[in-house]
């Protein structure tokens, strides 16, 4: 039986896509909990609007990113930390230290898209890459400075 999913489920797809299962799992499961339609020409018609709706949502998002990350090149952020007379932080600087940097220059970006390969440890001036989505990705000049 061919269903069109209305949201993502786990092992079989994702929202929009168009997947044979068997019978009994279309009825009993996705049918009924509102995770699937079954794939009849009325439903084909309304996936095909959906689908249309996706890619522009999509479009813009990917926009959107491109924006952020061209704010992010553009950024030249410092980050002040302790450190001893050879240059070394008494703590570190993690991606969660230099989201807060970003935040207060106007740039919110989650920490888990900064991509650090190891804590900073050392003052000095680093380029830190971000990925915001898998094909938009920016980097961020970084300065470490002693306090």
């Amino acid at each position: 039986m061919k269903v069109i999913l209305k949201e993502d489920v786990k092992g079989l797809g994702a929202a929009g896509d168009v997947k044979e299962v068997k019978k009994g799992y279309a009825e009993n499961f996705l049918i009924s909990r509102n995770l699937a339609l079954m794939a009849n020409d009325k439903n084909m018609k309304v996936y095909g609007d959906f689908k249309r709706s996706q890619a522009k949502k999509q479009e813009k998002e990917k926009e959107t990113l491109r924006q952020v990350a061209d704010q992010i090149a553009a950024l030249t952020c410092n980050i002040t930390a302790q450190a001893g007379e050879d240059e070394k932080l008494y703590g570190s600087v993690t991606a969660g230290d230099i989201a807060d940097a970003m935040k207060k220059l106007g740039v919110e970006v989650d920490k888990r898209k900064i991509v650090l390969e190891e804590p900073i440890k050392k003052t000095g001036v680093y380029s830190v890459p971000v990925h915001l989505a898998p094909e938009i990705e920016a980097t961020l000049k970084l300065w470490v400075i002693k306090q």
